[in-house]
């Protein structure tokens, strides 16, 4: 495997996108580990590593973009800078018989040239023999070991790295930024400078939609969408079409059209006795509908199967199944197409009208919006990319984001409703989960393998009983409040949004 050093194709790459290219080479990439934290998977940093290659990848946990890019073993690979060898292979070619880096004149005189001077690290053990000498340049640093013993402030480090005392580099870390120390402390917070996927690079938006930075929710059924470098795109549910969607984001990358009526009993009339229908998904008294969870592709086995549609011939209204579903892996969404509905209400506390009932129409159109985690260690991971959003509750600054734990949004929004007619009446509705099962029958494209269950061993059980066992289903809980539905893993995290 040859290894490019080229910054602008790697960091700020998005997780989904890294591992999806990972995952579809299995003979050059036969060994991935992803690590993370199962406590705080949207704030802790998440860590691919791939030990067959000698690499070690580093995303923020938030945004879940790639960081850092460590190589720990140069026999692994081919590193290769601007034509250059970073490391030579031996007279027959095999790069296997050692670990060990470039020396520091190779890096100082072949690859990059003068340097400001580096850091020197002392070992911790005080018997050790070696600290660590970290070499910075523009977005590359190197690890040299060097003898503790012959360091001092007062030497000249480019003497010092040339002489015996210092071995060659044991690793090389790819950043983006000036140098290692004043990159360090904000690597995993700063704007990335590139965008999520390579593919987009250079390319005009004639020729591939902008990338999605983070949804704005303000309710009455209005989105604002955040994009990198175009204006904000406005989504009104039931008003925006099919055609406005592609226009914006580009075609779907796939379209389905569900038969999955799991839930549908739970969207029955208000009312709570013999012989009628269990009411969970409704907010009593509202007229509104908790909306279906989940309707991309991956939640799709049920008695019919989902129905994928070609995607030619979308421009066409007349080609459109009544209800589908248009699946943004890439943007992190999907939405669903319709028959207009009358959206949610607004917040409370907005100045938002409250959006009017739907006249009767022949058009399809976005009627609910579903955002997804990726959260690791989550049934769905790697299906779609993360997505990142934002719920506007008034005027002010009084905000909700996708990393807020549930604990938190749920008591915000119980607040927010109190004393409203929707709030009073759903009350009891809006403090109850719905538990939505992931564990059972096939799932196309499913990670849970890769992952490694960690649902099995972290997510049983009531979300206040850290030790409870469900038998590994995989359960998540659905909560809803009035235009909006949340998928809440057991840690708290929101793994599923869905705005209708």
């Amino acid at each position: 495997m040859t290894v490019v050093a080229n910054r602008e194709k790697a960091l700020g790459a998005s997780l989904h996108n890294v591992l999806t290219r990972v995952k579809s080479h299995p003979q050059i990439y036969p060994e991935i580990d992803l690590v993370y934290s199962s406590a705080n998977p949207l704030h802790d940093p998440i860590v691919l590593k791939l030990p067959a290659n000698g690499l070690r990848l580093r995303f923020d946990g938030p945004d879940q973009r790639l960081r850092l890019i460590e190589v720990l073993d140069f026999s692994r690979a081919n590193l290769v800078y601007k034509n250059q060898e970073v490391v030579k292979a031996s007279k027959t070619g095999d790069m296997s018989s050692t670990s060990q880096g470039p020396g520091f004149r190779h890096v100082y005189n072949r690859l990059f040239g003068p340097s400001y001077p580096g850091e020197y690290v002392p070992p911790t053990d005080p018997h050790a023999q070696y600290g660590t000498y970290v070499l910075s340049y523009p977005g590359v640093a190197f690890s040299f070991p060097l003898q503790h013993s012959a360091w001092s402030e007062s030497c000249d480090f480019v003497a010092l790295l040339s002489s015996s005392a210092a071995l060659s580099a044991t690793s090389m870390s790819i950043f983006q930024g000036p140098s290692w120390p004043e990159v360090r402390a904000k690597l995993f917070i700063q704007q990335p400078q590139y965008p999520r996927s390579s593919t987009v690079m250079g390319k005009s938006r004639d020729v591939l939609a902008d990338e999605v930075e983070g949804f704005h929710i303000f309710g009455a059924g209005k989105l604002e969408v955040e994009r990198r470098n175009s204006p904000p795109a406005q989504i009104v549910l039931g008003e925006t079409t099919a055609q406005d969607l592609i226009a914006e984001f580009g075609p779907p990358d796939a379209i389905y059209r569900k038969h999955d009526r799991r839930i549908s009993i739970h969207r029955a009339a208000s009312g709570l006795g013999a012989g009628e229908a269990l009411h969970l998904g409704s907010l009593p008294g509202t007229g509104l509908e908790i909306a279906d969870t989940d309707h991309s592709s991956n939640n799709s086995i049920t008695d019919d199967s989902d129905e994928e549609v070609s995607s030619n011939n979308i421009s066409d209204p007349t080609s459109l199944p009544a209800e589908s579903f248009f699946n943004y892996f890439h943007h992190g969404f999907d939405a669903f197409i319709s028959y207009p509905a009358t959206p949610g209400p607004a917040f409370p506390l907005s100045s938002l009208p409250e959006p009017s009932s739907q006249p009767s129409a022949s058009q399809l159109t976005v009627t609910k919006i579903i955002l997804h985690g990726n959260v690791p260690g989550s049934y769905p991971f790697n299906r779609h990319r993360r997505s990142r959003w934002t719920i506007h509750l008034d005027s002010s600054d009084k905000t909700l984001n996708s990393e807020t734990p549930y604990d938190e949004i749920s008591q915000t929004l119980r607040d927010v409703w109190r004393g409203s007619e929707a709030g009073v009446s759903g009350r009891r509705d809006m403090q109850r989960p719905m538990v939505l099962n992931r564990g059972w029958g096939d799932s196309p494209e499913s990670s849970v393998e890769f992952l490694g269950g960690w649902e099995e061993s972290m997510a049983r059980g009531p979300r206040n009983v850290s030790d409870g066992h469900d038998g590994g289903l995989g359960n998540t809980e659905l909560f809803g409040f009035p235009g909006l539905l949340f998928e809440v893993l057991k840690n708290g995290s929101v793994s599923c949004l869905t705005v209708y």
